[in-house]
């Protein structure tokens, strides 16, 4: 099919190529009538815009950039990046829009790749996912005036726009459903330190550990499914076991449920188990498993919304996208022996 150029709208329209690109662009300069008249025949010729002409004189990519600080190995098995994807897809491909993904090892390469992006024209907005404490990510998008959506806590943002779910809040609902059972020493597996969620829920814990009296330790992993399984060993095996472990996602939940059995520890009588994300991995266990989640796709489409209406000239906002909640399942129960 040959393509369709502005000259043959032009000659069709008896106007000029000129006259042609004001319309096509939505600029000022030409009359209603010749506009009219212009998108008319544009439509009839069944026109779409050249993405690299577009490209080329500063209009719209019509894509979107994400950098993902993790190992492919590890990105490629953990369900919360897949559900949260497919959710920015289901917004941006109603725009005809595209994501452009890269994964990185270090938050300085994701902000160099994000500048590199933007000053390359090759995106119209950023997501920023996996914020750390003092991100380098953040000031350096700021000083570019990337229109950006960080997926955090307003405290983590530094201003920019941010959508995000209360973490605090799903760490003391987990605390007290575990305490109405019966559990005076948990464990929390959880992810890198440094990582600005993590942090909150840290210190969401301790909190509630010191409101309920209770023992709670945290072991810090790299959210895969193997640093997952040790952990779950170590705090199992030790002199004083843990009778209730909370994990930061499914993967991890799902890797100790096996060490659980494997050492002979029964689900939940010796030990009861919490996830967090609620993916359908949490569905397919026996037991299921307990977990704090919230609807991951749908916090995918808010981030995606709140794209275009930066784009759109929306002021810099933060988002409460949801506030997870526990959905108690059968590997949650009261300690066998306190």
């Amino acid at each position: 099919m040959t393509r369709v150029t502005i000259a043959e709208i032009a000659r069709r329209s008896g106007v000029s190529k000129g006259a042609v690109s004001y319309v096509l662009n939505n600029r000022p300069g030409v009359s209603d009538a010749t506009r009219a008249r212009v998108l008319k025949v544009a439509e009839e010729l069944q026109w779409v815009p050249n993405r690299a002409a577009r490209i080329l004189s500063g209009s719209r990519t019509d894509t979107f950039g994400l950098v993902v600080t993790r190992t492919a190995s590890t990105l490629g098995h953990e369900p919360f990046y897949m559900e949260f994807m497919s959710g920015l897809e289901s917004v941006l491909s109603t725009r005809d829009c595209a994501l452009l993904l890269q994964v990185v090892p270090s938050p300085d390469a994701a902000a160099a790749t994000y500048s590199r992006w933007w000053s390359e024209r090759r995106v119209d907005g950023m997501v920023i996912v996996d914020v750390r404490v003092d991100d380098p990510r953040i000031p350096r998008l700021q000083a570019d005036g990337v229109p950006s959506v960080v997926v955090a806590d307003p405290s983590l943002a530094g201003g920019l726009t941010c959508v995000w779910t209360d973490d605090a809040s799903g760490i003391r609902e987990a605390v007290q459903h575990l305490v109405d059972l019966g559990h005076r020493r948990i464990a929390r597996v959880a992810g890198l330190p440094d990582l600005g969620h993590v942090r909150i829920r840290d210190e969401a814990l301790a909190a509630a550990a010191a409101e309920h009296r209770i023992e709670a330790r945290i072991v810090h992993t790299d959210f895969s499914g193997d640093d997952g399984a040790r952990a779950t060993h170590d705090l199992l095996t030790g002199a004083d076991p843990v009778t209730a472990i909370v994990y930061d996602n499914d993967l991890m939940a799902v890797a100790g449920l096996s060490v659980a059995t494997g050492l002979g520890r029964r689900v939940p009588e010796d030990v009861s188990l919490v996830a967090w994300d609620d993916s359908a991995l949490c569905r397919v266990t026996h037991p299921r498993i307990t977990a704090v989640g919230h609807d991951v796709a749908a916090y995918g489409a808010a981030v995606a919304g709140r794209l275009f209406g930066l784009l759109e000239g929306e002021a810099p906002a933060a988002h409460l996208a949801a506030t997870p909640t526990l959905r108690a399942r059968g590997s949650s129960a009261p300690p066998a022996l306190g």
